[in-house]
This record gives structure tokens, C-alpha cells and sequence, in this order.
């Protein structure tokens, strides 16, 4: 069983990046960046999925000391099998391409209109000198942040991508799964605030779905071969 640090890193590099470019929380970072001041965004976006990976790899850390690791691996190695084929069942079902974006951006939408609607008497003005009165730090902790932190945490909840982070860390070294997760996750939710809507309306949710389907298998092949190989 490959425990090594280079090989946990590589896995759940690879496995972050295909599966969060076209997820639902890659469109809506990219739509919030286009309604809100970008560092707030991006700060909000990452802090959430850098919580988020540590704490799935710690539960895939804790897991072969629950049960055996034999079966810890054997479980991983059933999920990334159910993954893939979840994938590529999701690709070759998908017919519009912007479905899942146009999806986020309905929801988004809907919470824009009501909070514009809300805070009408608010001026522009106004805004920018409360923000410049405020201290540096503060502004980290804004409603702006803690909406982008929010909206990217509970969307990545129950994801397969956490599920499979999970399943990573119990057959991997954490900590290399760990630094991939979050240098992927960084790598994708940069490009999504820096390239907006555009560059999300440009992805084709199909291939990505396929991609990740292809390597879920692949991961889940070498698994299966890894533990023939021990027995």
C-alpha cells in the first residue's frame, strides 16, 4: 500500500483539479467574484475548502484506526470504483453544457435581488467609507466573506469530491493528501475569481464529468491491484 507522501500529494492533486473545475461550487465563486470585491471572494472560497479538506483528511485519517486497515482500503477502494462510474454516468447523460452553472446562477440570483432589495438606502458612498473605516482584519470577516465561506462549505458537504478525499487519506499519507487537496482546490477556486463567468460558461461539464470518471477508475484499478498484490 503506497504511503508515501509524493503519492498522496499527486492522487488528490489530480482528483481535486478534475473534480472541482465545472462543480457547483467552482460556478459560484466565479459569479460571486463578479458582484463582489474579488479578494473577499477568494479569501471566503478558500478558507472554507482549506477547512474542509483538512477535516476530511483527518477522518480518512482516523478511519484505519477504527477498523482495520485492510478493509479501510478495501472500502476506498469500492468508493473510487462507485465514483467512477458515477462520472462517467453523469458525462455521457449530460446534454447542456451550462446546466449546473445556470443552476447556480438562478439560486445566486434570487439572493442578489433580495439583498439589493434590502439595502437600497445604502449608498455607494456610504460603502466605500464604512469599508475604509473598517480594519484590516474585520473586512475578512464580512458578510461577503462569511457568504462565499458558507456557500462553498455546505456545497462542498456530502460531495463525492469530500467523500473521496476521505477514502484518500485512509490509504495514503494525510498529509500529502492534505497539501494536493488544498493546492488544488486553491489552483481551481483562483481561476474561477479571476476568470468570472466567462471562463465557467467556457467549461464543458461533460468532459470534466468524463475526466474525472477515467481517474476515479484508474485510482480504483491500481487500489484493487495494490491489495492483490500484498494477499
Amino acid at each position: 500500500m503506497g504511503l508515501s507522501l509524493i503519492e498522496g500529494f499527486t492522487k488528490s492533486l489530480a482528483m481535486t483539479v478534475l473534480s472541482e473545475i465545472g462543480d457547483k461550487t467552482f460556478f459560484a465563486a466565479a459569479i460571486l467574484a463578479m458582484r463582489h470585491p474579488r479578494k473577499l471572494v477568494l479569501a471566503g472560497c478558500l478558507a472554507s475548502l482549506i477547512v474542509m479538506t483538512i477535516l476530511s483528511a483527518s477522518l480518512g485519517w482516523v478511519a484505519p484506526n477504527l477498523i482495520s486497515r485492510k478493509w479501510s482500503h478495501h472500502v476506498t477502494t469500492v468508493l473510487f470504483f462507485g465514483f467512477g462510474l458515477w462520472s462517467l454516468w453523469e458525462g455521457f447523460k449530460e446534454e447542456s453544457e451550462s446546466e449546473e452553472l445556470a443552476e447556480v446562477e438562478a439560486k445566486l440570483n434570487a439572493d442578489w435581488k433580495a439583498e439589493t432589495g434590502s439595502n437600497k438606502v445604502n449608498t455607494k458612498g456610504s460603502d466605500d467609507l464604512k469599508k475604509q473605516q473598517r480594519p484590516f482584519l474585520t473586512q475578512f470577516f464580512s458578510p461577503i466573506f462569511l457568504k462565499a465561506f458558507s456557500i462553498t462549505f455546505f456545497g462542498e458537504w456530502g460531495d463525492k469530491s469530500q467523500i473521496a478525499t476521505i477514502g484518500l487519506a485512509s490509504d495514503e499519507n494525510p498529509f500529502g493528501v492534505v497539501l494536493g487537496g488544498i493546492i488544488g482546490q486553491a489552483l481551481c477556486t483562483t481561476a474561477a475569481v479571476i476568470g468570472g463567468k466567462s471562463l465557467a460558461s467556457q467549461i464543458s461539464e461533460k468532459m470534466v464529468a468524463l475526466s474525472s470518471g477515467i481517474l476515479f477508475l484508474v485510482f480504483g484499478l491500481q487500489s484493487f491491484l495494490s491489495a492483490a498484490g500484498e494477499s
